[in-house]
């Protein structure tokens, strides 16, 4: 598992409109990846929604936004589509992807039933791409503002 000081894996993924982007290509600015479990759901819509209201204190404190999961870039794109959401949205590829670098597409259990997913978390990276802060196991309420505050700190 990757932790704060180390440099984030320049893995890439595909973007809602189809474009490559890396993880390593916010070098020289700050930038919140934000990993979630899957589009169209309560908690991620959430999660995203809250991240896109504040998306322009982000800018003013000049920090890129992303969000990432396993869904495929279609599925981005209409999810942002149907929300209204601004922030870019990164489809991480099915095998040996930028979370399982991180050691967070992990094993769930639910109701009994096993199968691999997003551990929602988040990573506050500092211009040099280097991780300057880790939220794991992430509760959505109020922690767009809790990122917020910690890379206007940064």
């Amino acid at each position: 598992m990757i932790d704060v000081g180390e440099t984030v894996p320049d893995v890439a993924m595909q973007g809602a409109d189809g474009a490559v982007i890396r993880a390593g290509g916010f070098t020289g600015r700050k930038a919140v990846l934000f990993f979630y479990p899957k589009d169209d759901t309560p908690g991620c819509t959430t999660e995203n929604l809250d991240f896109t209201a504040l998306a322009p204190e982000f800018e003013a404190a000049g920090v890129a936004l992303l969000g990432i999961s396993k869904d495929p870039p279609a599925k981005h794109a209409r999810f942002a589509a149907k929300h209204g959401l601004t922030v870019p949205l990164a489809s991480d590829p099915a095998e040996n992807g930028l979370a399982d670098a991180l050691g967070i597409w992990v094993e769930k259990n639910m109701y009994g039933r096993t199968y691999m997913g997003m551990e929602r978390t988040t990573y506050l990276l500092d211009a040099e791409g280097r991780i300057a802060g880790i939220w794991r196991k992430v509760k959505v309420k109020g922690h767009a503002a809790e990122v917020l505050e910690a890379a206007r700190a940064l």
